[in-house]
């Protein structure tokens, strides 16, 4: 049986986190998909005390995290998997797979919900998306996100490493969907037949509503399109679509951090 602390958990998705980021934003460096708008450094700066923020009011709030929760859950007995008897592995692939199905369906809640949706529009009103933009949700929505992930985990009891495991996979492809580089077309068509693209997650991030409500998938493609919300391109190609909200245009809410943070409780809509 695979044990860690959050402590150690911490520090591997730390790696990881660094370590994509920073490959992502060489090649975002070497082959860009689009033109960015906004300027880069205040960008990246915001998006990423974003992130700090975060990682802050996670720890202050849910000291343990999603890990200890599962250490907690196994300890006790707790959940569907610490009381029937599949081979370890098995549980571990399919508790990854239930966690990845589960943010897909809080991405289409938070997308439908109202109240949600105001707390995710922090999210889209970024009028460029890049590696950046994979960690710019805002505090309150990343709460939420954990309190889904904690009941998901205790439901079933799910292990700590197929947690570590899900976590380091969605942080580091979320990273990858979101930057701004250029594929081959064939490259692309391959990966997103398994993991969403830069190219597929693009299209979440039009203006246009029709397309902003589809491709909710973080890590595997399936998702979209066994639930119909999957589009292959944009309707105006990719450099000429237009990114963001169409009604939310100020650099106060796109990319001031404390703009960007009121942003739930402001009167835009």
């Amino acid at each position: 049986m695979f044990e860690l602390s959050p402590h150690i958990e911490m520090s591997i998705r730390l790696f990881f986190f660094i370590a994509v980021l920073m490959v992502m934003g060489i090649w975002e460096r070497l082959a860009p998909k689009r033109q960015l708008l906004m300027p880069k450094k205040r960008r990246w700066l915001s998006n990423l005390l974003v992130v700090a923020i975060d990682t802050t009011v996670v720890r202050l709030v849910f000291p343990l995290a999603a890990v200890g929760v599962a250490l907690y859950a196994h300890a006790n007995h707790i959940g569907l998997w610490n009381n029937i008897h599949w081979p370890y592995w098995l549980v571990v692939t399919v508790s990854v797979i239930i966690l990845d199905m589960v943010i897909y369906w809080q991405h289409v809640l938070f997308h439908h919900a109202p109240l949600l949706w105001r707390v995710h529009r922090m999210h889209h009103v970024d009028l460029d998306v890049d590696v950046t933009t994979g960690v710019r949700f805002h505090p309150i929505e990343i709460l939420i996100s954990l309190l889904i992930k904690f009941a998901t985990i205790l439901s079933f009891g799910m292990p700590a490493l197929s947690v570590l495991i899900f976590e380091v996979l969605l942080n580091a492809i979320t990273l990858f969907n979101h930057s701004n580089i250029r594929m081959p077309f064939l490259l692309d068509k391959a990966i997103r037949s398994l993991i969403v693209t830069p190219d597929m997650h693009r299209v979440h991030h039009s203006t246009i509503p029709l397309e902003t409500n589809s491709n909710f998938g973080f890590n595997l493609s399936l998702w979209d399109r066994i639930f119909g919300t999957y589009r292959a391109q944009p309707r105006l190609g990719h450099d000429g679509m237009q990114l963001g909200i169409s009604t939310i245009r100020e650099t106060r809410y796109c990319i001031n951090l404390l703009g960007m943070l009121w942003l739930p409780f402001s009167k835009v809509k």
